[in-house]
């Protein structure tokens, strides 16, 4: 994964996990990082933790100046989640599960979008899960490699 960002006007995109994070932590960390667009890649946008459901969260981001979608066709279905927690070869099983996904036309065209909007503005995809290897956001963006050329995340990400 590249690091690659133009500091004055930031593009590119980053994967970001909202576990063990408040609603006003996190929507403070995309505000200062400057995140135009929070992509919402879970299948299922609903959370037990106050906040971070589809309608309040985008309410958050909004009231920052920050546009919500959600794209359920990137969204890890329940049944592989597991994997992305096991040993190294369930993980491997999970992540090649996922990738599969990816080549269907809904999927494709939801990638495309991505990375046409991260030409522009910086985008976050979010998931639950604080660690990236852990998430099936790590392989949304190594299939976005290919379709742009900053790709970022948060911890590499320049100082203000």
């Amino acid at each position: 994964m590249s690091a690659t960002l133009a500091t004055s006007n930031r593009i590119g995109i980053l994967g970001i996990g909202y576990e063990g994070r408040s609603i006003d932590e996190f929507v403070r960390e995309l505000s200062g990082l400057r995140v135009a667009r929070l992509v919402d890649v879970r299948m299922t946008p609903i959370s037990r933790k106050r906040g971070f459901s589809k309608t309040a969260l985008s309410q958050a981001l909004a009231a920052q100046g920050i546009v919500y979608e959600h794209h359920r066709e990137l969204g890890n279905p329940k049944e592989n989640r597991p994997g992305f927690g096991g040993n190294s070869q369930e993980l491997e099983s999970a992540r090649a599960a996922y990738a599969s996904r990816l080549h269907r036309a809904e999927s494709r065209a939801a990638l495309d979008a991505l990375a046409e909007a991260a030409q522009r503005e910086l985008v976050a995809l979010l998931c639950f899960e604080a660690d990236e290897s852990r998430c099936h956001r790590r392989v949304l963006m190594h299939a976005l490699e290919g379709r742009l050329l900053p790709i970022v995340s948060a911890s590499t990400l320049p100082a203000r």
